[in-house]
């Protein structure tokens, strides 16, 4: 699976408000997933296994580092728990670095909400504009991001530009 999204990422100083207004907005609670995400060294973009209780997946993905609203595209791959995937990705190209997370996943439509707590960073929320095979257009999830920001009070100085990966480096 080829999706494109348009992703916003912003510091969260109230997750119970932010979790309110979802709920008003009739979003859809998938439930709170323990998330352990290895990144691995690669020559160009991203590649992550994730490891959880609900989301298990190998992700390859580009995407420019910058504040506001931004394009990744994502190669995506369903991993199996119980495979040796990650020690063959360990031992072939190497660890980068180790993101821990605690993440709740809400959705509207096509529009996926995750309010995150990051083991040694803090509070996140992020907005995921998705444009599988329905082909909705990368206009109109601009448009869908931007208006769930506002929605969600997201200030522009609350916006993070970095991966989790690249904040943690940075520590």
């Amino acid at each position: 699976m080829k999706p494109t999204n348009i992703e916003i990422k912003a510091k969260c100083k109230n997750k119970e408000k932010i979790r309110k207004i979802l709920e008003s907005n009739k979003a859809v609670f998938k439930g709170t997933d323990h998330q352990i995400d290895t990144y691995f060294k690669v020559s160009l973009g991203r590649l992550k296994l994730r490891e959880g209780n609900i989301e298990n997946n190998l992700i390859y993905y580009e995407r420019e580092n910058k504040s506001g609203p931004k394009q990744s595209n994502i190669i995506l791959l369903k991993s199996n728990p119980n495979s040796n995937l990650k020690e063959l990705l360990t031992k072939s190209i190497g660890i980068l670095t180790i993101v821990d997370k605690s993440r709740e996943i809400f959705f509207i439509d096509n529009v996926k909400f995750h309010i995150d707590t990051v083991k040694n960073l803090g509070d996140f929320i992020e907005i995921e504009a998705i444009d599988n095979e329905e082909n909705i257009g990368i206009q109109k999830i601009q448009e869908q991001c931007n208006n769930f920001k506002k929605l969600l009070d997201i200030k522009d100085a609350d916006l993070i530009s970095d991966s989790y990966s690249d904040l943690i480096l940075k520590t």
